[in-house]
């Protein structure tokens, strides 16, 4: 475990200033860790109360918000128990009885007003207040904190903790996401703090400190695809060692081949936290977001879709909020197959029957294969899949997938914008003198929309610099026309010979 307290620096500063602020992060990112080390290391000095409340429990009450306040002062008193306080900390036997809508103010100001120490609340899960039991008890937070200054007991420092930044919180409470007034109750917070990812360096501590711990290394090569598989999000880089260790069972030294087939594990059983992606993805939301960034397609920028962007990046989905890119290879590869399952199973061909004597993946059969598929099923799925603009990036990704992903693996680049979707295809075989060799086959995707030009110029200078990257000497171009005037369905399917700018050799398939 890397010290939770220097991830957030800040945080300590904000409340030796008396401030109240949100901390927001993805889920599993270690912020309720972050919370209750942080209360105890406040509370060990001496000079406050530090305490952390969940709100998980009020989800349930809903818009009653006298049941939410019941229901959170009871977790405030159930956490007061577990702490171990002496007497002179704790809160009131009984809590003041007022009207339903200022108990949890009143309660605090009685809290503090006993008590010798400067409180601290740290409210975690504050997600789970909606409507208007959310407006009460920020509007009762927002109360007790203008008064403070007059000599009013209330809590010095309030931290909300949750998976969104504040101006969520409004949509949630049923207002809009433009600027609050001046008496807003979202107008309490001086900072937002979002918890970072990992860095290569907190990987290599954090896999280090098990190196000291069993003599088990993972070695420079296993960091560092660590690091690029995860790009650092904390819940993936602790799954991935855990597969290797203790499902895996590898005992000797670690390397990236164990982090590859720990990531393949891991995605095929579809651990808890990535299923809590596949249920996002369908909210329209995250629908609005992700849709483009698939189809490589500019999206419509407006003032609900800066909010849509700002909440999926809450979510940890995307790198941030100006780069509308995937947040890290392992979710980039998840979403296209949770989005395709639906697809996927419509493929009827035996994935063992396009490998060669040799021992190498026969391509062009592929391709051959997904124009009769696409012509037979291409039209019915693109109308029941629900991410249209990206539905046939989807489709043809989870025929790959059904066919490759027995002995091979697909790696998948996109970002919002590019207008395409780069594929490596890699597949392990034997070489004739036993050597352990890998083919390396690059497509790319492009899609002919409604009043555009042929996309095959554009397509082929994109691949071009994709194989470059890659130093491969061929590569294949997918059109997909999306036009109306495009061929009836069953006419579909042409292939051609190109050449890239430098003269490498393209197959290009239409479709």
């Amino acid at each position: 475990m890397l010290p939770p307290t220097q991830r957030l620096p800040a945080a300590r500063e904000l409340i030796d200033m008396d401030r109240y602020f949100v901390l927001h992060a993805p889920r599993q990112t270690g912020k309720t860790t972050v919370l209750d080390t942080l209360a105890s290391e406040l509370t060990a000095e001496g000079a406050v109360a530090a305490l952390t409340v969940s709100c998980e429990r009020v989800k349930a009450a809903g818009d009653d918000y006298g049941a939410v306040e019941s229901l959170l002062l009871d977790s405030l008193r159930e956490a007061v128990d577990l702490s171990g306080w002496p007497k002179k900390l704790r809160p009131p036997r009984s809590w003041p009885r007022v009207t339903p809508g200022s108990r949890f103010g009143a309660a605090l100001r009685e809290w503090c007003r006993r008590c010798p120490r400067r409180v601290v609340l740290f409210l975690d899960e504050i997600d789970a207040l909606q409507g208007n039991s959310m407006v009460s008890i920020l509007s009762q937070l927002r109360d007790g904190h203008n008064k403070r200054h007059n000599g009013y007991p209330f809590p010095a420092s309030v931290v909300l903790c949750g998976l969104r930044d504040l101006r969520d919180y409004k949509v949630a409470s049923g207002g809009g996401s433009e600027g609050s007034n001046p008496a807003s109750p979202f107008n309490i917070v001086a900072e937002s703090l979002r918890l970072g990812d990992f860095t290569a360096d907190e990987i290599a501590e954090l896999y280090g400190q098990h190196t000291e711990a069993t003599g088990q290394e993972f070695t420079k090569e296993a960091v560092e695809r660590v690091f690029e598989l995860t790009q650092g999000q904390p819940w993936l880089v602790n799954a991935l060692a855990r597969e290797v260790i203790t499902k895996m069972r590898v005992s000797g030294s670690i390397t990236g081949d164990h982090v590859e087939e720990a990531k393949e594990r891991l995605i095929r059983a579809r651990a808890t936290h990535l299923d809590a992606l596949a249920a996002r993805l369908r909210e329209p939301r995250v629908e609005r977001v992700i849709a483009p960034i698939m189809a490589g397609t500019w999206p419509h920028t407006d003032t609900a879709f800066d909010d849509d962007v700002s909440y999926v990046h809450d979510l940890g989905l995307i790198r941030s909020t100006r780069d509308l890119k995937i947040a890290n290879p392992i979710y980039r590869e998840v979403l296209f197959r949770i989005l395709g399952d639906r697809a996927e199973r419509f493929v009827r061909a035996d994935p063992h029957s396009f490998v060669l004597p040799d021992g190498r993946f026969d391509l062009p059969r592929l391709l051959e294969e997904f124009v009769v598929f696409w012509r037979e099923h291409g039209e019915v799925l693109i109308r029941q899949e629900g991410y249209h603009e990206a539905a046939c990036q989807i489709i043809l990704m989870a025929f790959l997938h059904r066919l490759v992903n027995g002995g091979g693996q697909l790696d998948r680049e996109y970002a919002a914008g590019t207008k395409r979707l780069d594929v490596l295809v890699r597949w392990p075989y034997t070489g004739p003198d036993g050597d352990r060799l890998v083919q390396r086959e690059a497509m790319e995707l492009k899609v002919w929309r409604a009043g555009e030009n042929d996309p095959m110029p554009d397509g082929l200078a994109q691949l071009d610099r994709y194989l470059d990257r890659l130093t491969l000497p061929a590569g294949v171009l997918v059109i997909f026309d999306r036009r109306p005037e495009a061929p009836p369905w069953k006419e579909r399917g042409g292939f051609e010979q190109a050449a890239t700018p430098s003269g490498r050799q393209v197959t290009v398939l239409r479709v």
